[in-house]
């Protein structure tokens, strides 16, 4: 069951929700992971996309290798441990395979999220992950959005025949020995243990070696609409709920993107939220060492509730 649009008033001040109370924030401990958007151009286009990604969606562009190196490097001296390539859909940009690469010749472990769709699945995209594999091992993932372990779910949210494409390319990846995950979505009818069987049920009958109860070889998220209703949270939810600050991703994560007709790459406190300026908190990754005011409804919704994190 849905829940209410989300009420007038809600995720406005910065500093206080609309009863008043001070707004949580999340100091920034230590950066973990840093998160590259690729750009928003996507070869599908999803029915609830959180960036809107389509075929035309451009506003964000073409994250450069040039670009990314002097971020590796800043990384690299915060003691970052992980690179992570989203989108869009990053085997569209043809720089991904290189940034790729560097982030792995630089030590980092590599994850790269896709729909294993057309475009992964071109001979140079995917002569290049295979080396790289080849190369790095297990410090190479990439993890595959499966919606559902069912098609009829998983194409109602991106289109006729999309299961039976995205199966094909795990297939493909995983004939190539590259190390594979799934991304999945949690649906209000069906328990968190009854979605790993069934998706363990899957993985085994297309021989996928991909664990179902391993946490990080399937992340299931919960579902996100900025537009229905959801809980501020202030700072007295983190007693009330059990949480420490440390657990929501901005305290470990940044997101570096390249807007479109902007002169130079800008850094945002998360990957979900692309066209809310306060999220945006400079140019470099040190600029960004701050605080994140959770005013946001995904910050409700999907980091605190909903207890997910992208890495």
């Amino acid at each position: 069951m849905l829940a209410p649009p989300l009420a007038p008033g809600k995720f406005i001040d910065p500093l206080t929700t609309q009863k008043g109370e001070p707004r949580a924030a999340v100091p920034f401990g230590r950066l973990q992971t840093l998160w590259v958007n690729t750009g928003t151009l996507c070869n599908i286009e999803c029915r609830s996309c959180y960036i809107e990604s389509s075929p035309t969606n451009d506003r964000l562009a073409y994250f450069s290798r040039p670009e990314l190196r002097p971020f590796l490097n800043e990384a690299a001296a915060m003691g970052a441990e992980e690179i992570g390539f989203t989108g869009g859909e990053p085997f569209l940009n043809p720089d991904l395979a290189g940034m790729a690469e560097d982030a792995l010749n630089a030590g980092f472990h590599v994850l790269i999220l896709t729909n294993a769709m057309r475009p992964a699945m071109r001979p140079s995209p995917r002569a290049a992950m295979k080396r790289l594999a080849d190369a790095h091992g297990a410090r190479l993932t990439l993890r595959v959005s499966l919606d559902h372990h069912t098609s009829g779910l998983h194409d109602a949210e991106r289109g006729a025949g999309a299961f039976e494409t995205t199966i094909a390319g795990l297939k493909a990846f995983a004939a190539d020995g590259v190390h594979l995950a799934v991304a999945g979505r949690r649906h209000a009818d069906e328990s968190d243990g009854a979605a790993r069987a069934a998706y363990a049920r899957l993985f085994a009958a297309h021989g996928l070696p991909i664990d179902a109860g391993d946490r990080a070889a399937l992340v299931i998220f919960p579902e996100m609409d900025a537009k229905l209703d959801t809980p501020e949270i202030t700072e007295a939810c983190w007693g009330i709920l059990k949480k420490k600050p440390d657990s929501v991703m901005c305290a470990s994560s940044r997101m570096i993107v390249k807007r479109k007709g902007a002169a130079a790459p800008a850094v945002l406190a998360c990957t979900l939220i692309v066209d809310d300026f306060q999220f945006e908190l400079g140019a470099t990754l040190a600029d960004a060492a701050r605080p994140v005011r959770l005013n946001h409804p995904h910050c409700s919704r999907f980091c605190v509730l909903g207890g997910a994190s992208c890495s």
